[in-house]
């Protein structure tokens, strides 16, 4: 048996990831506020079955990861989560949030905790984001900023 509201808060969830979906050029930027030579592209879409986002991306340059995320919620509980993975063989589990304009993703653990903070701007149009570590799980420091910007 289906429960209705169970529906409702995965509908209302489901919602929250819209932001998030569509083709984005994607530039990184140093700590030191160099860009990273090349450009990288992520494509966010939903899956065939319409619970889950699937991000794929590709970098330009070589030292720099392509990846592929699916992104998805526990509506029950209002939590969101992202399976992440790349070409390097790292698999990472990170909790999410999305909402009041900002995107974040946090998870702690080894070898160091991460930290990531997008704040949406131009209407949804841009995504400006930092990601932090901290090998020691508690001080955290740039590791480099994003800068997403749809295309499509």
């Amino acid at each position: 048996m289906t429960n209705v509201t169970s529906i409702a808060n995965a509908e209302e969830a489901l919602t929250r990831l819209k932001p998030l979906v569509g083709e984005w050029s994607v530039r990184a930027i140093s700590p030191h506020g160099e860009p990273w030579p090349g450009q990288g592209r992520t494509v966010i879409e939903w899956h065939y079955s319409g619970a889950h986002l699937v991000q794929r991306s590709t970098v330009e340059m070589p030292e720099a990861p392509n990846t592929i995320s699916i992104m998805g919620c526990d509506a029950a509980n209002g939590t969101y989560f992202q399976l992440y993975s790349d070409d390097r063989g790292v698999c990472r589990v990170y909790q999410m949030s999305i909402g009041d304009g900002q995107w974040r993703l946090w998870r702690d653990g080894k070898p160091f905790s991460q930290r990531f903070t997008g704040r949406f701007e131009d209407g949804g149009a841009t995504i400006v984001g930092r990601w932090e570590k901290a090998e020691d799980g508690e001080h955290y420091q740039t590791d480099f900023d994003l800068i997403y910007r749809k295309t499509q």
